[in-house]
């Protein structure tokens, strides 16, 4: 349970005050108008969304993408870039997560970062955010979200990311902010350590029902959205799952039990909207250096 907690409270930290969240009811009320389903519900404040982030939200591994920016930065060598760029194009054709080496990224990424300031790093992010990751939104996933918000909802990423990537991304796209997983930082210097595991898998789920229960939130009119069948615990709490490009195992479970399914890797679907500016881009609460030289082996 440690993990979800620990999430669920650097999540709220991380929150965007309520007048910084894009959307008005008059929005809303437009679109349905116009003939598009009335879900989400304007003006209902005890329901969210929660956004898996990597090839829901965004093509590929966010984690990955900020990797490719700090080899550009020089903080780690060009023999450790070679597994890195294999494992983003195995990632990127295979679309499902591997346990093995996500565990080699978090013990690589924890074991390169321990001893420097989180305000060392705390600025690439953003940089890096631009550099290689806002043209990989998926424009489909975007617009759900921005549905969300504009009904007057809030939403939040959910990932195994380190929390100060995923709150960076989220800012960027006008979210009201992320759950992820929290490395320790003691002084301002990361220790090394995490504080309970990697929210990934079932982890998540307590985070969504810790940040639900904190923030008065009904579940069952809550939505959450994600890729991979690891993420079907989080999917199961809210009463309105989707299934966005999944991975095999998740669109057989959602077709059994009849959730919303849409895949925007064809293009067939997707919604054609512009990533909205900065929200409260600004000074981000801690570093990114957990994303640094994901797939570098312990020597």
């Amino acid at each position: 349970m440690l993990a979800g907690e620990a999430a669920a409270e650097a999540a709220r930290k991380s929150t965007l005050p309520d007048d910084q969240s894009p959307g008005t009811e008059q929005d809303a009320a437009a679109k349905a108008e116009a003939g598009e389903a009335p879900f989400p519900v304007v003006g209902d404040d005890r329901a969210a969304a929660f956004f898996d982030l990597d090839n829901t939200v965004m093509q590929g591994a966010a984690i990955f993408h900020f990797g490719r920016g700090l080899y550009k930065r020089k903080f780690f060598q060009r023999r450790e870039l070679t597994r890195f760029a294999w494992q983003q194009a195995w990632f990127r054709l295979a679309g499902v997560e591997d346990p093995e080496h996500m565990q080699d990224a978090r013990d690589s990424a924890l074991s390169i970062v321990k001893g420097h300031r989180v305000s060392e790093l705390m600025s690439i992010g953003e940089e890096i955010y631009d550099e290689y990751m806002a043209d990989r939104i998926w424009p489909g996933t975007r617009a759900l979200a921005q549905a969300h918000l504009d009904a007057g909802q809030r939403v939040w990423l959910v990932t195994a990311a380190p929390v100060e990537t995923a709150t960076i991304i989220a800012r960027r796209l006008g979210l009201t902010g992320a759950l992820g997983t929290v490395a320790e930082s003691v002084g301002g210097v990361y220790t090394g350590r995490l504080v309970g595991e990697p929210l990934h898998g079932p982890a998540k789920a307590e985070a969504v029902r810790a940040l639900a229960a904190a923030e008065g939130l009904d579940l069952d009119r809550c939505a959450a959205y994600s890729d991979s069948h690891n993420d079907i615990p989080m999917l199961s709490l809210v009463g309105h799952p989707y299934a966005i490009n999944p991975d095999a195992k998740l669109r057989k479970h959602a077709r059994a039990l009849d959730w919303r399914l849409r895949d925007y890797r064809t293009g067939r679907k997707a919604a054609k909207v512009g990533i909205p500016a900065a929200a409260g881009v600004g000074a981000i609460a801690g570093g990114t250096a957990a994303a640094v030289a994901l797939h570098r082996r312990r020597r």
